[in-house]
């Protein structure tokens, strides 16, 4: 439960208790979580990012809701917001880094508290404070320019009931001139893309913001083992289409190994025409990002998929669907 005092912290006040938790931090505990990468675990046509602690961002500077990562697949430092601290999700993935085994630290989203920690945090990286912590210390100077702003977290955000007004908090703080211009990144499953609650935080968008939705699949059978969901693959196929009309989205696809295994090729070349048929029903889709379990996963059974192997998947979508895809 949100105390007054918490409830009355002010973002310099914030900003006071990140100065002196830089000055207290023991440079042999990790405190972040950019992701874990293999030698091979690199975007296809750019630098290697190098390795760096790892830790629950949403620990990070005793925050509740905000954390800060570098992210491969946002080419930089992205702030998150946890939109999901009771760990709603309705996707049960092999590969979640999320232990579901201990329950959430809040059941929602307390919005003064989230406005403040995102302020103070803000106010750190535009400073330029960032670098003085241990996990950021030797991080390339241009992967900590904010990318953005994401809405993501430790379970789906769409399943939110405070997904509306978390948006429009979230512009609120932008609309204010305090900070530089920054982007609003919603990372989705999917499911829940059609609720109305959801449409009217996306209506709040503009057209400088993203949505990033997931599609992993090609059969219900697949779908079924890799997102472990109740969720029709139709489903997600229908929410794609309906915000794909109407702006632009980015595919995000994680393929891992299941126990040993990779997905069958038979697997992906339908997969690839879901992506075929969604672009030809008018989805505008601009990008599917292509890459595998980087976070240690509490599943032992689910490990990295070969980046050649991600390689040729995201040959295929290029060659079957022209549509750009990354490798991560």
């Amino acid at each position: 439960m949100t105390t007054q005092a918490q409830q009355e912290i002010t973002p310099t006040d914030k900003v006071q208790q990140m100065e002196k938790a830089f000055a207290t931090i023991d440079p042999k505990v990790p405190t972040l979580a950019p992701p874990i990468m293999s030698a091979d675990a690199v975007t296809i046509g750019r630098k290697k990012e190098r390795p760096s602690a790892f830790g629950k961002p949403r620990e990070f500077l005793g925050n509740r809701f905000v954390y800060a990562v570098v992210s491969q697949r946002a080419h930089g430092l992205s702030i998150g917001v946890n939109v999901n601290p009771d760990k709603a999700c309705n996707f049960a993935c092999p590969y979640c880094e999320v232990n579901r085994d201990q329950r959430g630290f809040d059941t929602k989203v307390d919005l003064d508290v989230l406005a403040t920690e995102l302020r103070s945090l803000l106010t750190v990286v535009c400073q330029g404070r960032l670098r003085e912590l241990p996990s950021f210390a030797t991080v390339p100077q241009e992967l900590l320019t904010l990318t953005g702003v994401a809405l993501s977290g430790d379970g789906e955000p769409t399943l939110s009931p405070q997904f509306a007004e978390i948006v429009r908090e979230l512009i609120c703080i932008r609309s204010q001139g305090e900070f530089p211009f920054f982007k609003l990144v919603i990372i989705t499953n999917g499911t829940g893309l059609d609720l109305p609650e959801v449409r009217r935080g996306l209506n709040l968008l503009t057209s400088r913001d993203e949505i990033w939705a997931k599609l992993e699949a090609g059969t219900q059978e697949y779908m079924d083992r890799v997102n472990r969901t109740s969720v029709r693959l139709e489903k997600v196929l229908a929410n794609i289409l309906l915000i794909g009309r109407e702006r632009p989205v980015t595919i995000q696809s994680l393929f891992p190994l299941i126990e040993g295994s990779e997905p069958a090729p038979e697997e992906i070349e339908l997969y690839v025409q879901h992506l075929l048929n969604l672009r030809k029903a008018g989805a505008q889709i601009e990008l599917v990002q292509v890459y595998s379990a980087h976070r240690p996963s509490h599943n032992v059974n689910c490990g990295h998929l070969p980046l050649k192997s991600l390689s040729r998947i995201a040959q295929r979508v290029r060659e079957v669907t022209g549509i750009r895809a990354e490798v991560f």
